[in-house]
């Protein structure tokens, strides 16, 4: 149901608008979960059994060649823990890493959601594409978390099987 009737123009430069804002309060909506809310253990964030922990995205997608070119919005907005790069190997700091990780998966999801919004501004026809932006947008992110996430818990894994 169309409630703005715009010229092509108009609407595309709303669009360039828009965009941005939602993926700024999907992102500002994740930063305000408590951490208890983003273990890499829930269903939500823990790897599916066809996900072969995170090796799919490695094999299908060929993900290690290219997900450095990946933006880290935390590391921007917040910019105070960086996702590209561990900054630490501790067993403190992969954990926090965890947790983010999941705070950057929820903000990608909920970065997707409102795609269909835009079938209030622009004809129906529009609204596809605008869900086919969203995807192409967040997914290789949501991709990268859910590939690095069973990579980190190996190695605390590890961290924890060794005597102190």
């Amino acid at each position: 149901m169309r409630i703005l009737d715009l010229s092509t123009g108009l609407m595309l430069v709303l669009f360039f608008l828009i965009w941005p804002i939602f993926q700024f309060t999907a992102f500002h909506v994740a930063s305000k979960i408590f951490d208890c809310y983003l273990s890499p253990h829930s269903k939500g964030f823990r790897p599916q059994a066809w996900e072969n922990n995170g090796e799919i995205y490695n094999s299908l997608f060929k993900i290690h060649r290219w997900k450095r070119y990946l933006p880290d919005g935390g590391a921007i907005v917040k910019k105070d823990f960086n996702k590209k790069k561990l900054a630490s190997f501790s067993k403190a700091h992969l954990e926090i890493f965890l947790e983010e990780s999941c705070r950057a998966e929820l903000s990608h999801w909920l970065a997707i959601t409102p795609f269909w919004l835009f079938g209030f501004i622009a004809p129906f026809e529009v609204v596809p594409f605008m869900l086919i932006y969203a995807l192409a947008a967040n997914v290789p992110c949501i991709m990268a978390q859910r590939y690095n996430r069973p990579r980190i818990e190996r190695v605390l894994s590890k961290m924890n099987a060794k005597p102190e």
